[in-house]
């Protein structure tokens, strides 16, 4: 499986996407005959740049600098027009899609309602379109990031002098994990946010890969304080990390004690934690100081829900602390499987791994319906679903 990883220590732009898309081998031809083909006024320069210590490719799109304000149906337009394969049309089209919605929230309007200023000029539609074509040219089956930083200070833009990360910016990385920064300037900006929170599968400091292709995208300003580019990792994983025929990927055990907080309490904060996505929560009796009974909360998640779930539990519980834990987990391939039984269907799911006879595990709900409609004991409905699948497999 090949996986792609944005390492954006110094932030992410859509030129520093394209500068690290040709550093790490896509053809600049390949780029520009994509372009070209959605017959607007621009042409890309492409230079080897240093910034600080680091050799990185600078890509600057040249265009007139006055630009209409467009609209998302006219940029799809645009979009639909061009000679592009099926994967970089629709990873464009989602990209700006994403930059719609968090526009359209930022502002206060419907979606068809936003004019894009900046993400809307042709600069931007290069970037995008640009990178869409690359990411598509890679043929990668997943996207990982570090954390992203957002620098310092304020920035001007069409609507006058906003905070940094500006309203956009700030509305499409919700629920990402932010890195600190001491920058003065704008590190990530609305482009570069959509990219990633379009692309992005899971947010992890460092993959398991191994490494095929490194480029480095320079940024436009030249920081005293540390490099400007966006490394971007290129490699692969051997079919999904399977060892010993499971599937392994990376989650997080974040636990904390409690003893001094209502059943109910502890109940209502469980619920909100299925809610918001989480693999696993389970409670564990514990005995704490001074002889007091206590629960120790245990959750299990991957990295894109992780810093959400935190505030859950800080919320809900009040506790004054959260241990967390990056773990390497084992697990068998999965797939939602309907089977039809005598009193209906009943949906679960087929695990298996390399070499393995595959398990169906009936779903509770669909369970209890059968039983309680037909009136029937469970254990029953759960055992006629197995045999069911069973047959219709063979």
């Amino acid at each position: 499986m090949r996986i792609a990883h944005f390492d954006c220590f110094s932030g992410i732009s859509g030129d520093m996407t394209l500068g690290a898309l040709l550093g790490a081998g896509v053809p600049v031809e390949v780029i520009r005959q994509g372009l070209s083909s959605l017959q607007l006024p621009f042409s890309l320069e492409v230079e080897e740049v240093l910034r600080g210590c680091f050799a990185a490719t600078y890509v600057q799109v040249k265009c007139a600098d006055d630009q209409p304000k467009r609209h998302l149906q006219e940029i799809q337009q645009i979009i639909e027009r061009g000679q592009l394969t099926p994967g970089a049309r629709q990873m464009a089209l989602a990209i700006f899609q994403r930059i719609g919605e968090a526009e359209a929230a930022a502002h206060g309007m419907s979606i068809d309602q936003v004019h894009f200023h900046e993400v809307g000029a042709l600069d931007s539609i290069a970037d995008i379109v640009g990178s869409a074509i690359g990411l598509d040219w890679l043929n990668i089956d997943e996207f990982t990031s570090s954390s992203v930083p957002t620098g310092q200070g304020t920035i001007k833009a069409a609507h006058g002098i906003m905070p940094i990360p500006a309203p956009a910016t700030a509305t499409l990385l919700k629920g990402v994990p932010l890195a600190a920064s001491t920058i003065k300037t704008e590190l990530t900006t609305p482009t570069g946010a959509a990219i990633l929170t379009t692309l992005v599968n899971r947010f992890v400091e460092s993959p398991v890969m191994t490494i095929e292709a490194i480029g480095y995208g320079a940024g436009t300003k030249d920081f005293a304080e540390q490099a400007n580019v966006l490394r971007l990792f290129v490699g692969t994983v051997p079919d999904r990390a399977v060892i010993a025929g499971y599937e392994q990927d990376v989650v997080w055990l974040l636990e904390t004690n409690l003893d001094d907080v209502p059943g109910e309490a502890i109940g209502y904060c469980i619920e909100q934690l299925w809610e918001a996505g989480v693999l696993d929560v389970y409670t564990t009796s514990i005995q704490m100081k001074k002889q007091r009974p206590g629960v120790m909360l245990s959750v299990i998640v991957d990295e894109v829900h992780r810093a959400q779930v935190e505030g859950i539990i800080f919320r809900e519980t009040r506790t004054l602390g959260i241990r967390r834990t990056e773990c390497l987990r084992s697990k068998q391939q999965r797939q939602s499987v309907s089977v039809l039984t005598p009193w209906g269907p009943v949906l679960g799911k087929l695990g298996w791994s390399v070499g393995k006879q595959p398990v169906f595990s009936p779903e509770y709900d669909d369970c209890v319906l059968i039983a309680q409609m037909h009136q029937v004991p469970l254990l029953q409905v759960y055992e006629m679903a197995v045999q069911c699948y069973r047959q219709a497999s063979q």
